[in-house]
C-alpha cells in the first residue's frame, strides 16, 4: 500500500463506558472495514498472561492504568486497526489526546440503567464487585462524562442493534479518514 493508501486507513478507536457496547461494535466494524481488531483490555491480558481482575486484585488498578498506557504508546499498530478500549483509559492524563492523534476516536454512550443490565452479574468488571453497582456505575458516569463528551464523535447505543450503530460509525470514518493524512 502506497503511503497515500495508508492514509485512508487511520486506526479507529473506540472508546467508553463499560456495558457500552465497545467490543461488540468494534468486531462489527473491523470486519466491515476489514480491519484487524484489537480490544486493550484483552491485549494486555494476553501480554501480562493473567485476567484484568488478577492484575487489579495482585497489583492494584495504578499497575493496570500503566498497562493501558504502554499499550496505547506501543502495544498495537499504527494503521488499519479497530481498536476498543477499556472504559477507563481515556480518563487517564494525556490518554485521551495520545489516542486522538493516532486516529478517529468514537465515544459510545448508554444510559446507566442500560450499563447496568448489559454488565450486572459479570464478575470481570472489578471497578463493580461492589456493594451498590448500579451507585457505583452512576458514579464513575459522572466522573468521566466530562472526559467521554470530548473524547470524539458520540454515539448513542441505547435500543440500537450492534449493525446499526457498527454501519453509523462506518459512514462516519469513511469521511473523516480522507482527510485524516492532512492533519
Amino acid at each position: 500500500m502506497t503511503g497515500n493508501q495508508d492514509q485512508l486507513r487511520p486506526n479507529l478507536y473506540i472508546v467508553g463506558f463499560m456495558g457500552t457496547g465497545k467490543s461488540a461494535v468494534g468486531r462489527a466494524i473491523a470486519q466491515r472495514l476489514d480491519y484487524e481488531y484489537i480490544d486493550s483490555d484483552n491485549a494486555i491480558e494476553k501480554s501480562e498472561g493473567r485476567s484484568i481482575r488478577e492484575i487489579f486484585e495482585s497489583d492494584g488498578e495504578s499497575v493496570f492504568r500503566d498497562l493501558e498506557k504502554r499499550f496505547v504508546e506501543e502495544g498495537h499498530p499504527s494503521l488499519g486497526c479497530v481498536v476498543s478500549s477499556g472504559g477507563g483509559l481515556i480518563s487517564q492524563p494525556g490518554m485521551l489526546a495520545a489516542i486522538q492523534s493516532k486516529g478517529p476516536v468514537f465515544c459510545l454512550l448508554a444510559s446507566a440503567e442500560t450499563i447496568f443490565e448489559r454488565v450486572r452479574g459479570n464478575k470481570k468488571r472489578p471497578l463493580l464487585n461492589v456493594e451498590d453497582p448500579m451507585a457505583r456505575i452512576r458514579e464513575l458516569l459522572k466522573e468521566r462524562e466530562p472526559i467521554y463528551k470530548n473524547a470524539g464523535t458520540e454515539v448513542l447505543t441505547d435500543g440500537r442493534s450492534i449493525s446499526d450503530i457498527a454501519s453509523h460509525i462506518v459512514r462516519i470514518y469513511r469521511t473523516e479518514s480522507r482527510s485524516w493524512g492532512a492533519r
